[in-house]
This record gives structure tokens, sequence and C-alpha cells, in this order.
């Protein structure tokens, strides 16, 4: 007999274990056929990460190579980046980092049964590219002083070598990283899941702490600059948008999606 079975569109990610069991009589017969992994599936209708076109399932979901542009508004600078999503061990790493985040350790059936969302799965993964919550994060960030010890962030160039140097320091955070390495690696992982995902780059990119939405500087009577505030401009910024629908928020919110994985103050 031939059968075929099928798993919902929203059906939680991950290892799943199939089993064949069949009852006749008063006698259960039962037999492990193996395993398989769940993924969000771009190419179906009902998935909330479904994507029309073709050509962007190529771009977002399949390509293993991108640009980053980085550097300043009147110079900028295009960085080759190597995703590498589909290389060996790569889906094992991610499907981990799932299970070392601290929504699995704080409760592990109801950050498992959250799964099939992609917003919430984003937001997970959000955390754990960097290592700012001391929750095992794949990147420690540093923008400052010396990196002689560790590798220089711009000495990256993909994201294979940082998420196989995190499995193999038994997932500690690897030093170190800046926007566009967080952005780079989160994208690969993201792909990896099955969540079409890109890079964003924003050049004079307002950095504004008392979230006002105005970069605010000081003077004193005598038109002297006073180091008050802490709002700043950075020369530029990275961060990701990944596609999927907002029932949460509405049709009008669904596409693209922001999210950012440099660590920042915590927010209010």
């Amino acid at each position: 007999t031939n059968f075929t079975i099928s798993s919902p569109a929203n059906a939680v990610i991950g290892r799943y274990n199939l089993i064949l069991q069949v009852t006749s009589g008063n006698k259960i017969f039962s037999r492990f056929l193996g395993q398989f992994v769940l993924l969000f599936n771009p190419w179906c209708p009902g998935d909330a990460v479904y994507m029309a076109d073709e050509n962007e399932r190529q771009e977002y979901v399949l390509n293993e190579n991108g640009i980053i542009f980085v550097g300043n508004a009147k110079y900028i600078e295009a960085r080759g980046w190597y995703y590498g999503q589909f290389q060996d061990h790569l889906l094992n790493i991610c499907l981990t980092m799932l299970d070392l985040s601290l929504y699995y350790r704080q409760d592990a059936a109801i950050d498992v049964s959250r799964r099939g969302d992609p917003k919430y799965v984003g937001r997970v993964i959000s955390s754990m590219i960097n290592g700012n919550d001391n929750d095992n994060g794949v990147l420690l960030g540093k923008w400052q002083g010396s990196f002689h010890s560790h590798e220089n962030p711009s000495r990256w160039d993909g994201s294979v070598v940082i998420l196989q140097q995190w499995r193999q320091d038994n997932y500690k955070p690897v030093q170190y990283g800046q926007c566009w390495v967080f952005a780079g690696v989160m994208c690969t992982v993201l792909r990896c899941l099955g969540i079409p995902t890109r890079l964003v780059s924003n050049f004079n990119s307002a950095h504004d702490v008392d979230r006002n939405l105005s970069i605010d500087k000081y003077y004193d009577s005598s038109g002297k600059s006073l180091n008050i505030g802490k709002d700043s401009t950075w020369d530029y910024h990275v961060w990701n948008e990944s596609w999927f629908i907002r029932p949460d928020l509405g049709a009008s919110y669904n596409g693209w999606q922001v999210l950012d994985a440099t660590p920042q103050e915590q927010s209010k």
C-alpha cells in the first residue's frame, strides 16, 4: 500500500521521529522509520513565510552568496559575504541554537510550541546571534580598543566559519562582531530555517537613545558644545529583514519585517 502524509502549513519546525503504528485486532505493532527535519516553506501557499515570486525565493532563501554595503554615505564599500546556509552541519547548529536560547531554558514546552511562528523564531534567533544576554549567543560585539587577541570584525567574510567556531568552542561567543557581522550570520541562520531574509544597510544612521525621534545636541550660551546627550549618528548600520505575514497586526503589515541582532540598549 502506498500512502502520503503531509504536515500542516503552520507546523512547528524542528526534528521529528517518524513511527509507523499498525493496529490489528487487539495487537499493536510499532516500527521506527527514521527521523526528519521540518522547516518553514516559502514554496507553500499556506505557510506564513510564503513568497510567491520564484526569483525572490532564489535570492532570499537559496542564494548562499551576497554583498553587504558598509562605509559612509560618501564612500560606500561593497563587501562580499558567504552565507553558506546549506553547508555541512549548519542545520544542526541552527536547530541547536533554538535549544540554547533563554526562551527554551525558561519553558521548553511553550518555546517549542511556538516554533511554527516565524515572528517568534526571528526574535529568538535575533537574541541568540549576539552573546550579550549571557545566553550562549554566537558573537560578542566590540567597537573600540584592540582586537589583537581575537578576530578583528573587518576580517570576517562569511558566516560558516563563525558558526563552526561557535560550536567547536562549546557555544561560547566568538570574538568579535559588529553590525554587518551580526546581520550576515543572522541571514544565514534564518535562510537555513526556511525564512526568506535579506540585509539592509543605512548610512548616516541616527541612534536616538532617549527615543524622541530626533538627534539632540546641546550648547551653552557661548555656543560651546556640551557633552550631555547620548544621541549620535553612525556612519552606517546594517540589519535584517525577513518575509512573513503578520496576523497579529493585520494584512497591511504583511511582507518584510525588521530584525536587528546588533546588541543595543534595552528598550522599554
